[in-house]
């Protein structure tokens, strides 16, 4: 809605003003949206010191931190100090062009060599810690929480430095991971960075190949395969295809998982997350090694090749790992292959898909396609029936409050409704805020709802700041979703006649009469009951007057 400035989803609940929007459609956090917008529109964001919903994060300041420890890192690998580290990733195959152009670094033994140097360079021990470079002791002494490790720099798809993933040199103890990963910090979120696509989306291949960890993703690269990316400690998450969907960073993802139990379930979680977004995934099966680096030092990129041409979509997968479960000679084990399968097709959503693997099935176990046909289209139609049910339930539930996570409270107080009303209100007309008997009356402590007592106190504060409030002020306090369900009480009340100032007095006599219940009913005995009543009675009469 152009006019009023907001967006509101009426599918998923979601909205706000256009910060929040951003935030939501890029995956960015408030600081990064205003950011980005700023550069859309060519402004520069002044240095001011004024109010904020959080500690001031200079963004920038922080990318410099992070490029200052890659470059020292990086010189650590080719001095010295990393002889045997550099030994190691050229044992591994890997050139110093390829080290070069990755920025791959070595954290060396010692307690605060990295810290120690980012100090002389003039940053403090605080951004250290929110960019997950440096600790302190209870001591008080500094300490690097890389240490011994091959350094991998992560960058976002502008190639800025945003973190690291270190792999231990040496075998792991019990307190030594294999991979360290920087944690989530002001430039950095898991859920939302992929490894190496700063140099994949260039590739114009068309296809990502998405790798378990960064030395299979930079072994491809070097081996000419460009389109490599990796997740990092963490499987693909909905954010990440989405990134990738939203970006058409690739019309189609290969995964290039480990041969393993773990590597055959990212798969799958794979396959689930991308087809969600629309996106075709085809399977890659790695055989006569364990993960992409080490076929490709085994075989070569003519091989890989191969496999990246041969590779199966994602329906071909699952039902080649139902058929190596059965061994369909036997009656009994081909009834249940059969009835896995006819499960499976029964969840695609292509009539000529269904098609195409019903006829493999019957070349395969014998049986007539009109069989195999019925029984599909019998656990398509039991699919949908449960399908529809869930969503019922859902809705009902919805409808009725239970599944408000955000308001929790909603189905607790009889009177939430008259909060959202009188919240919705007050984002329509916030100059009611402003009149002397409504801001009189007007307390959090009305408010029975968690929630709604947060929104109000920040209203409240907005507008002691500024006579003439604008509310769109309030995104920095709150998420999206909770964004949205506040937008959503000024969608409800837009809809609505009568916005005048008796209807908000109204709706504060209820609040009032309801919060002082609340309070008052404590005491459960006739006695305490009659008083309590009294008292409403009185406070009714006095509002009036």
């Amino acid at each position: 809605q152009a006019d009023n400035e907001h967006f509101y989803c009426f599918g998923c609940g979601v909205g706000g003003d256009l910060i929040t929007f951003v935030m939501k459609a890029e995956n960015l956090e408030y600081m990064a949206a205003i950011e980005k917008l700023a550069a859309m529109a060519g402004l520069r964001i002044p240095d001011e010191g004024g109010k904020r919903a959080g500690p001031k994060i200079d963004r920038t300041r922080l990318t410099e931190l992070n490029t200052a420890a890659a470059r020292f890192l990086r010189e650590a690998l080719f001095s010295p100090r990393g002889t045997k580290a550099l030994a190691y990733m050229t044992q591994r195959g890997f050139t110093r062009l390829t080290l070069m152009r990755f920025g791959i670094g070595y954290a060396d033994s010692s307690w605060d060599s990295l810290s120690q140097h980012l100090l002389q360079e003039g940053y403090t021990l605080e951004e250290m810690k929110s960019t997950f470079l440096a600790g302190q002791a209870k001591n008080g002494r500094m300490f690097d929480y890389f240490r011994n490790r091959i350094m991998f720099p992560i960058f976002d798809p502008a190639g800025k430095v945003v973190g690291f993933s270190g792999r231990f040199l040496g075998t792991p103890g019990e307190q030594d991971r294999k991979y360290f990963n920087t944690a989530d910090t002001p430039l950095y979120k898991k859920s939302r960075n992929l490894y190496a696509l700063n140099f994949a989306k260039n590739a114009r291949t068309g296809y990502l190949i998405l790798c378990e960890g960064c030395p299979d993703v930079v072994a491809l690269h070097q081996a000419g395969i460009r389109s490599a990316v990796a997740t990092l400690g963490t499987s693909i998450t909905s954010e990440h295809a989405r990134l990738i969907a939203r970006n058409q960073y690739a019309k189609t993802v290969y995964t290039c998982y480990d041969s393993d139990q773990a590597g055959q379930e990212a798969t799958k979680k794979a396959i689930d997350k991308l087809n969600e977004v629309g996106v075709p995934v085809k399977i890659i099966q790695i055989k006569g090694a364990k993960d992409p680096d080490e076929y490709i030092q085994k075989f070569g990129k003519s091989s890989f090749d191969r496999l990246l041409s041969d590779a199966a979509g994602h329906i071909e997968f699952a039902f080649s790992n139902i058929r190596q479960k059965y061994n369909i000679e036997y009656p009994e084990e081909r009834l249940r292959f059969v009835r896995e399968v006819c499960t499976l097709l029964s969840t695609l959503s292509s009539d000529l898909d269904r098609d195409v693997y019903i006829q493999k099935l019957a070349d395969e176990t014998g049986i007539h396609l009109d069989i195999l046909r019925a029984q599909v289209n019998k656990n398509v139609k039991q699919t949908i029936r449960k399908i529809k049910k869930e969503r019922t339930r859902e809705d009902m539930q919805k409808n009725a409050g239970y599944s408000d996570h955000i308001n929790p409270d909603r189905m607790k107080y009889p009177t939430a409704i008259k909060e959202e009303s009188l919240l919705g209100l007050f984002m329509l007309r916030p100059e009611y805020l402003n009149q002397s008997n409504i801001k009189d009356r007007l307390k959090p402590d009305i408010f029975l709802c968690d929630f709604h007592k947060k929104v109000i106190g920040i209203m409240l504060d907005l507008t002691k700041e500024n006579d003439h409030p604008d509310f769109t002020a309030l995104s920095p306090y709150f998420t999206p979703e909770e964004m949205g369900k506040i937008i959503g009480y000024k969608v409800k009340r837009e809809v609505l006649i009568d916005q005048g100032e008796k209807v908000v007095l109204e709706l504060l006599d209820t609040l009032e009469e309801a919060a002082f219940k609340n309070t008052k009913m404590t005491d459960t005995s006739p006695q305490g009951m009659l008083e309590a009543i009294e008292e409403i009675q009185k406070q009714k009469v006095g509002n009036k007057e």
